[in-house]
């Protein structure tokens, strides 16, 4: 008989502790004021005394502060996932800007150089012409 009040109180216990994180979203300590909260309310309602009262608005004012701070928590750390999804993008666009700009440069490098051969190749020719040329006038071939 013993073997089954102890089991069947663990049983409640354990039900009553995953109830409480449950309606806590997870987190342990506002749990804990939760339950301490509803405590303190059966308390006074068994009692029926004001110290109970003051009990249950200290553990009420306990529980309101750990609600607080979760969600203060929780927007922080989404704060932070926007930001370093922003930081990423941004690491992306500075890489594609530095890709292009290197592209760009060997590009105009490119035809920079093949304009120079051209003008280079003009200019020989021409040199060449002319020299024919001047050498005619003194005799030459």
């Amino acid at each position: 008989m013993s073997r089954r009040i102890v089991t069947f109180g663990g049983l409640a216990a354990a039900g009553g502790a995953a109830y409480y994180l449950y309606n806590a979203g997870g987190d342990p300590k506002l749990a804990e004021k939760q339950l301490e909260h509803d405590a303190a309310a059966a308390t006074r309602k068994i009692k029926n005394e004001v110290p109970g009262r003051e009990q249950e608005a200290k553990k009420a004012g306990e529980e309101g502060w750990e609600t607080i701070k979760k969600q203060t928590t929780d927007l922080s750390d989404r704060a932070k996932a926007e930001a370093n999804k922003a930081d990423a993008k941004f690491d992306q666009y500075r890489a594609d800007a530095a890709k292009k700009f290197e592209e760009s440069r060997q590009e105009t490098g490119n035809k920079l150089n093949s304009a120079v051969d051209t003008f280079d190749k003009n200019v020989a020719e021409g040199a060449n012409k002319s020299k024919s040329w001047i050498g005619s006038w003194f005799g030459g071939k």
